[in-house]
């Protein structure tokens, strides 16, 4: 199985899915950029050592120069595409994607994804014959591992604030899940930079994931209990390309994927309030259509504007770029901050939260109760039908509701809302409802599920 999308390729190991079709996609990717160097590196999934090979070696046929960072996260790859000046680069990896999966994210020379018409000119290229290969190989170059820290901890206003030193007199003790993908090596490192003690629970940098590696609540039991058992001020979960962040809190408890985003927001807004920092940035936020209201909360606390776009990372950073939001993300525990780069990274959101934590002096539970209340069902269904027929069926029932169809369709009611829609990177249809309590925001994601039959 082979899927495109805003967030690139991803694609079943075996079947269908062949060295000669990962190639054309590397091939159309060379010609879209023409000529110049790319960065690449891969999640650590032991499918990604033979898919490097393709890469590297499909670039090199089209005389496109390599700088290969080996096992990294997405957001250290972006981050090396601005330092080494290269054209563009590409992340061998297929995000929160089980164990079978792989996949290519390709980014331009910005180090951002590539948008949606950049994603349709590069997939029409796919499709066309390859015509010829250049009479000239070129070198490629593997460095040694590229580490982003310095430059996060350097920013301006992290040095204005002592963030970094306002965290290490803390002296936080750590958990972290890194499911023996790229994050097992740089998460630890990037936290005892900060002055944190680490306590390694799957950060052997195999690729063999250990659990699903969604990280989500019910992915994270193992983690739970090792932060309770540990006395650890805090657990930290990403994903195998380490650009999502979820958290566990003192006692042991997920706190949720959702409130990463709105605790991101709130520690930049309350500091760009209070010590005047990030003047270029306009107060506002940005975030996609299926994100928790608890960000519009904290917007409204710090007199910040809210704003929302398509689900996709490409689509944030887009709604970011023409709003000058000062940070946005995505409710799956994505947080981008533009100060650092236009892309999801957990880096940024440990630096943020743990920052916010030592400022106010507060544990995470304290910090995450204060968030506004609310109850998320995310739901999901394999669908390989017409969504369009049901979105105009949605519309029908709910003629005097507030809707949204840039993205599948959202439905707004008094106090809840649903947004229904297919996944960008699965063939399934996800259904997620907020409401004041849980058996609301249930009945209204399996009332609008039942559409599906």
């Amino acid at each position: 199985m082979l899927l495109r999308s805003v967030s690139g390729v991803r694609f079943t190991i075996g079947g269908d899915t062949t060295p000669q079709i990962i190639s054309k996609y590397i091939d159309a990717f060379a010609t879209w950029i023409s000529e110049g160097t790319v960065v690449i590196g891969n999640d650590g999934r032991p499918t990604g050592q033979w898919i490097q090979h393709i890469v590297i070696g499909t670039l090199a046929a089209k005389g496109i120069s390599v700088i290969n960072i080996g096992v990294a996260p997405t957001p250290t790859i972006q981050l090396a595409v601005k330092e080494f000046h290269a054209i563009g680069g590409i992340s061998i990896s297929a995000s929160h994607n089980p164990q079978e999966w792989n996949g290519l994210k390709f980014l331009t020379v910005d180090g951002i994804c590539l948008s949606h018409e950049q994603n349709t000119d590069l997939f029409k290229l796919v499709d066309e014959p390859i015509v010829s290969y250049p009479d000239k190989l070129t070198d490629f170059t593997i460095t040694e591992p590229f580490f982003d820290n310095s430059s996060l901890l350097s920013l301006p206003f992290v040095q204005s604030l002592n963030l970094v030193e306002k965290i290490r007199a803390k002296k936080y003790h750590c958990v972290v899940d890194a499911v023996n993908a790229s994050g097992s090596i740089r998460i630890p490192a990037f936290l005892e930079s900060l002055g944190c003690t680490v306590v390694k629970l799957y950060c052997d940098e195999s690729g063999v994931f250990p659990h699903t590696p969604e990280p989500i609540s019910e992915n994270l039991v193992e983690l739970a209990t090792r932060t309770k058992t540990e006395n650890a001020s805090i657990g930290i979960a990403v994903d195998p390309d380490a650009d999502r962040l979820v958290l566990i809190n003192e006692m042991g408890e997920p706190i949720g994927e959702e409130k990463t985003i709105a605790l991101a927001a709130e520690s930049i807004l309350y500091f760009k309030q209070k010590y005047g920092i990030l003047t270029d940035y306009d107060n506002a936020v940005s975030v996609n259509l299926s994100t928790s209201k608890m960000v519009e909360d904290v917007a409204k606390k710090y007199g910040a504007t809210i704003h929302r776009s398509p689900v996709g990372e490409v689509n944030v950073v887009g709604e970011m770029k023409q709003t000058n939001s000062v940070i946005g993300g995505e409710g799956s525990g994505g947080v981008i901050l533009p100060a650092s780069h236009y892309g999801r990274d957990s880096f940024v959101g440990i630096l943020l939260i743990l920052g916010l934590m030592a400022e106010k002096n507060v544990s995470l539970s304290e910090l995450s109760s204060n968030l506004s209340q609310y109850s998320m069902v995310k739901m999901k269904k394999n669908f390989q039908g017409s969504f369009s027929e049901i979105i105009k069926l949605i519309q029908n029932n709910y003629p005097y509701n507030e809707i949204d169809i840039r993205d599948g369709v959202k439905v707004y009611f008094e106090n809840s809302w649903v947004h229904f829609r297919t996944s960008n990177t699965e063939p399934i249809v996800r259904c997620i409802a907020e409401a004041p309590t849980e058996i609301e925001a249930y009945n209204l994601a399996t009332s609008f599920l039942s559409l599906l039959s």
